[in-house]
């Protein structure tokens, strides 16, 4: 065969969140190159916090994504609450958990409807898929809305909240406030119950790796604020020693670090990790659903992750409304935090997996350092890796057809590329040997 090559270019890949692009180069059968590159420029949110309040942390840190702003308030929220030596418990550690139920629901429906169903279905994209599935497309709307008001009521407003303070609230809700949400969340469980059986009737590519998954794992609950970091294969640590087993790497094609477990690797975090850790902790109406759906307690094919996420839609639905059933109103909206010079360290459970914060802060609360680890950034080099596994099996599809399969490889992962990247340039070389 003479020597040939070929370069396929997607100028933008839709539905994901953030700026980059996929270099794919192939020799003959073999893929020889994977480079996921985030071009995007660095925005330096570590740097500009030196120097802030410490109280100032969540309402910063809350810009550095639209989707998930909840995700960053809880982190930053939970690491200075470590380094000062307090613990917020009973009614308002249940109000985090609420509001971050309705983070769950908005980020998991635009997901699983919008960004990533057109690629099972064949549709250019959520508008083009409405004309044939408008049900589908009108319910995620709804859907979304209801999220978005559990973050508005608790966080004051949808977008970058600003309610939510270390120690806790500057404003909680009073009991009739909550129980105003209960129809429609009432509506969004079973809404959500649907999304769950029809997201299992979609059809997967079969594919399956030897993953790594890092979830948090809390004794008693599905988690999102606190727990330990466990992984399937041994790891089982405090969040406070996360430093001692994960540290990022610069590489030469990304602007966002990459992230290893030492002397291990790569791993994957997000509702696959949550699910395979953690899915004796769903309640047994959410496990139904899954299984019905026809998930086991074990999945690691990441195409299925379309159904994980709206089994964890449901299961926020569900959590929402046993939430709002015991709430009474605590005494004060916040627990008193007074600084003290010391590090502290707060890892949660973000819609796209777990988000690592650190702060050094002086006796006074002054931010003298800050370390913030997104969930994207740690899936980076697993995407590259299902790539480099994924394209050989796939080699003798047309080019548009491969193309289109990478694409929707990337977007198993929702990846918040601002977080850690709005346009993905995919560019896959070939050369025929």
């Amino acid at each position: 065969m003479s020597n040939n090559s070929k370069t396929i270019r997607v100028d933008y890949l839709a539905r994901v969140e953030g700026e980059g692009a996929l270099y794919i180069k192939i020799k003959g059968d073999t893929v020889t190159d994977v480079k996921l590159k985030i071009f995007e420029p660095p925005r330096f949110f570590e740097a500009f916090l030196r120097g802030r309040n410490f109280t100032e942390a969540p309402d910063i840190t809350a810009r550095i994504c639209g989707i998930c702003p909840i995700a960053y308030q809880m982190s930053s929220c939970h690491a200075m609450e470590d380094a000062c030596g307090v613990t917020v418990d009973g009614q308002l550690r249940a109000l985090r958990r609420l509001i971050y139920c309705g983070e769950w629901i908005e980020s998991h429906v635009l997901h699983v409807a919008m960004l990533h169903a057109p690629d099972f279905l064949g549709y250019e994209s959520a508008i083009h898929m409405a004309k044939d599935h408008p049900d589908i497309v009108q319910k995620a709307l709804k859907l979304k809305k209801i999220g978005n008001e559990i973050v508005a009521l608790l966080g004051g407003r949808e977008i970058h909240p600003i309610n939510v303070r270390v120690g806790g609230f500057y404003r909680v809700p009073t009991k009739s406030e909550l129980r105003e949400l209960v129809p429609n969340l009432q509506w969004a469980r079973d809404a959500a119950y649907e999304f769950v059986r029809w997201t299992g009737t979609l059809e997967f590519p079969d594919f399956e790796q030897d993953y790594e998954f890092v979830a948090l794992r809390h004794p008693d609950e599905y988690p999102f604020n606190e727990g330990r970091l466990v992984s399937n294969k041994g790891l089982d640590i405090a969040i406070r020693e996360y430093e001692e087993h994960f540290v990022e790497e610069h590489v030469e094609h990304s602007n966002a670090l990459h992230s290893v477990i030492k002397g291990r690797g790569n791993y994957f975090v997000g509702p696959l990790a949550r699910y395979n850790l953690n899915f004796d902790k769903l309640p047994p109406s959410v496990q139904k659903a899954a299984q019905e759906a026809g998930l086991g307690p074990v999945c690691r094919n990441p195409f299925k992750s379309i159904v994980v996420r709206a089994v964890e839609t449901l299961y926020a639905c569900e959590e929402a409304l046993r939430i709002i059933s015991e709430y009474e109103m605590p005494e004060k909206p916040y627990v008193e935090v007074r600084p003290r010079a010391g590090v502290g360290c707060g890892c949660t459970e973000a819609p796209r997996g777990i988000l690592y914060h650190r702060y050094r802060i002086d006796d006074q609360g002054i931010i003298l350092d800050a370390k913030i680890v997104p969930p994207t950034s740690q899936n980076q080099k697993t995407i590259e890796s299902d790539l480099w596994h994924f394209v050989p099996k796939n080699i003798n599809l047309s080019k548009e057809q491969l193309t289109w399969k990478c694409e929707q490889a990337i977007r198993n992962y929702d990846p918040c590329i601002s977080c850690a990247t709005h346009f993905l340039k995919v560019e896959i070389e070939r050369e025929w040997i």
